[in-house]
């Protein structure tokens, strides 16, 4: 059959969706600004999350909470199908709102892979009216839906951080982002010396602090808020080899390479969902 993946953009909020199937494809350790929840329809996909290895067969729901570290690759030679969607999370926390008729926290899983077949329903339910014709109620009744089924598996206290090591990745952090605004790039070539010093430790503090807090590497929050960037601008409509430099990527083909390794489209399949002809245009990878 051969890797291949649509992918898919509501117009009017932070809903994205996305149908592969991989069988090749290796998605490198990245996170998403967004929840995501993928449900496998054939296939095993393995992947590792929060430090342990964990696998989704047919009917299970890949849970991974906003900025939540992961990878992914086939469980075997004949890969995997699955259907993905996106929410942001302050819609998420306006549908609770809503729903609640006043402010609530937002809701966190504490295992990525759930079996539960009303979850499974719900978002593949969402998924179909994201990418086909349905009506803007149809579509808002759908959300509703999985956002009550999230909130039925899910709890809202974060888990505990040691304040020692969170006050040193926050540091890192607010370094690491220096320059971030659309425009102002990430393009500096930061050293481990420049974050240890804007932290005030060692070079090794730094990195076993930012990973115990984020799951990762500063090299890769990094290349991370690079993708998210060059993705921001071009979804505002910039040229896709802009993007890459103001970005802070070598040139496009970097970019390239990065972007499908860790969202599994192209930046130009991207970008076709994002501007499309019409309403949830669907686009292919090549």
């Amino acid at each position: 059959m051969g890797d291949w993946a649509r992918y898919w953009r509501a117009a009017d909020r932070p809903l994205e969706a996305m149908h592969a199937h991989f069988e090749q494809h290796v998605y490198h350790r990245h996170s998403h600004e967004t929840y995501s929840f993928g449900v496998t329809e054939a296939g095993v996909q393995s992947f590792t999350c929060r430090g342990a290895a964990h696998t989704s067969r047919a009917g299970m729901v890949m849970a991974f909470n906003p900025d939540e570290p992961h990878d992914g690759h086939a469980g075997d030679a004949l890969g995997f199908t699955y259907r993905m969607v996106h929410i942001g999370p302050d819609l998420v926390r306006d549908v609770l709102a809503d729903r609640a008729e006043r402010e609530v926290g937002l809701p966190l899983f504490a295992e990525p892979v759930v079996a539960d077949a009303t979850l499974a329903g719900a978002v593949a339910g969402l998924h179909a009216a994201l990418v086909g014709p349905a009506t803007a109620l149809e579509r808002d009744e759908r959300l509703a839906a999985a956002v009550a089924a999230i909130t039925r598996r899910a709890r809202t206290a974060p888990p505990a951080r040691v304040r020692g090591a969170a006050g040193i990745a926050r540091r890192v952090r607010d370094r690491l982002d220096e320059g971030s605004a659309p425009g102002g790039g990430h393009a500096e070539d930061v050293t481990a010396a420049d974050l240890a010093a804007a932290a005030g430790t060692s070079r090794f503090a730094v990195y076993r602090a930012f990973r115990e807090v984020y799951g990762m590497s500063p090299s890769d929050y990094q290349r991370q808020a690079r993708l998210r960037q060059a993705r921001r601008l071009i979804g505002a409509g910039w040229g896709i080899a802009e993007a890459a430099a103001v970005a802070g990527f070598a040139d496009q083909s970097h970019l390239t390479r990065w972007f499908t390794r860790c969202y599994g489209v192209t930046p130009g399949a991207y970008r076709r969902a994002v501007h499309p002809r019409s309403t949830n245009q669907q686009t292919r990878t090549k």
